[in-house]
């Protein structure tokens, strides 16, 4: 990366010191170390003195919120309100739901002192908030009047996880929407799952570039207490990990039978209602940093950039610098005006190359430069982040050019990784083929009986340093399953295609 030695000519004693740009890690190289260098570098994250707990910097939430427009927008179409529930929940009511608070119950954080004296029963923060919404659910639902019940919240919560925490992705505390509705029956409820996991899907292909399976759990694997879970699923080539991108549950009758939801029919008499509950997380932003950076820092995709043209002065020896600027501010200000989101790098004491490495880092899609030739020759230079192409636009076609290429760099960054996650899926039919996909780190194909067994025994026999292997989804679009195909791990006859592979 450049270390600021670019376009400075001989004002270069001038430049204060720089400091230095760059990744100490390559990608392909050490994932790991490169995916804390690439967050904390492009300012999204600044680590905390309490572990697995970040500050997220206006980078990340700005990015954060832009996905939470489009969200928005869509729960209102949908007729979902916004609620907000406390943040506290009593450990009796945790419990109410015993399959549920198995799932969470290492997980759970509680507060056990005011000051310093003992509390009279310790009180736990929220994992989920089923359990915190469900006993007002019965409260506010009594006649079929008062369904559907659709709400929804953006907040915090907590689960105070032990594996490694890694920015974004495993965090004790984590910022998520989560919807809750209640229906008649089953077949409105089952609709709403599908039509949530559609928008997941459309905030990670459409908005993050990021290409996603759409699929069911397995029973192992499904949402603690609910009737069924679908997902989206993502896939990190260069880990060979799967990651779960957000979730859809179809909670069926069971949290209504613990917490007395019900409501009197059309006919008089009393039924239980039918339940969903879906979430996406800020993991989708590391899912996203993980897909598409480089060795030079972030790339992001134009629709969630919170700037998605950065305006460079490239001012040379003698140049007039006050005409130079003129143009860049007219340039921003002809391309903000279009809704794009620009803005200008006027700092005088970085030299241009630095700002270049800068704003690399920081992953802006689109750069444009504008020195003494492109004054004269009135035109404007455009790099880009994804490929480097350099390509020097007229003014005058300037807001239709900058609009064609990020449509073309938010197309590209999404066909480019599901290249790359294409060509990591395996299809396998045997136990041998299976061990060898794994370590060569594929999303498998494979299979399945669909018994909790099997997929508990490919478990244990799968142990080991990188973590076992699991379903990650059984995917809608099946491929065909001919007569006789057995499954992979036990033998018996296959039900499903499904994926597994170790996952984060």
């Amino acid at each position: 990366m450049s270390t600021g030695k670019g376009g400075g000519g001989k004002k270069k004693k001038e430049v204060k010191k720089e400091t230095k740009l760059g990744m100490a890690y390559k990608k392909d190289e050490n994932f790991g170390e490169w995916f804390s260098e690439v967050v904390v570098n492009s300012e999204m994250i600044e680590y905390y003195d309490i572990s697995g707990c970040y500050i997220l910097r206006p980078w990340a939430m700005e990015i954060y919120d832009l996905m939470k427009e489009f969200f928005d927008a869509e729960l209102k179409k949908m007729k979902v309100k916004p609620y907000y529930f406390p943040l506290f929940v009593t450990e009796n009511v945790l419990q109410k739901e015993k399959d549920h608070i198995e799932g969470f119950a290492p997980e759970v954080a509680w507060v056990t002192k005011s000051g310093k004296s003992d509390l009279d029963a310790p009180i736990a923060i929220r994992p989920t908030s089923e359990t915190v919404m469900y006993p007002y659910f019965s409260k506010w639902i009594r006649s079929h009047r008062d369904l559907p019940l659709k709400c929804n919240q953006w907040c915090n919560v907590v689960r105070w996880e032990f594996s490694n925490p890694t920015p974004f992705i495993r965090s004790r505390e984590f910022l998520w929407q989560e919807g809750h509705t209640a229906f008649a029956t089953k077949e409105e409820a089952d609709e709403e799952v599908l039509h949530v996991l559609e928008l997941y899907r459309r905030i990670y292909e459409e908005f993050l570039a990021v290409p996603v399976s759409k699929g069911r759990k397995s029973e192992m694997e499904k949402f603690a207490g609910g009737l069924y879970t679908t997902s989206v699923e993502a896939f990190i080539p260069n880990t060979g990990r799967g990651i779960q991108g957000a979730t859809s549950h179809c909670l069926g009758q069971n949290f209504a039978k613990m917490f007395d939801i019900t409501f009197e029919n059309e006919k008089g008499s009393r039924e239980m209602v039918w339940q969903n509950s879906w979430a996406y997380t800020t993991r989708s932003v590391g899912v996203m940093v993980m897909t598409h950076g480089d060795d030079k820092g972030l790339v992001l995709p134009p629709r969630v950039a919170p700037i998605q043209v950065i305006v460079i002065p490239v001012p040379y020896k003698d140049a007039d610098t006050t005409a130079i600027k003129g143009a860049c501010e007219s340039t921003v200000y002809t391309i903000n005006q279009s809704g794009i989101r620009a803005d200008l790098d006027t700092r005088e004491n970085y030299s241009p190359g630095w700002k270049y490495s800068h704003w690399e880092m920081k992953g802006v899609p689109l750069r444009i430069e504008i020195g003494p030739k492109d004054l004269a020759n009135k035109q404007v230079r455009m790099v880009r982040r994804d490929n480097g192409a350099k390509v020097d636009i007229p003014v005058t076609n300037l807001v239709e050019e900058v609009k064609a290429l990020l449509d073309g760099i938010q197309e590209n960054l999404f066909n480019t990784a599901k290249e790359k996650r294409d060509a990591c899926i395996e299809v396998i039919k045997t136990w041998d083929e299976f061990i060898t996909s794994l370590n060569n780190k594929k999303l498998i194909l494979a299979p399945w009986c669909d018994e909790e067994e099997v997929e508990k025994d490919v478990k244990a026999r799968t142990k080991g340093e990188l973590g076992a292997a699991k379903t990650l989804c059984t995917p809608f679009d099946q491929p065909e399953l001919s007569e006789g195909t057995l499954c992979f791990a036990s033998g018996k006859p296959a039900k499903k295609w499904s994926y597994w592979g170790r996952s984060y």
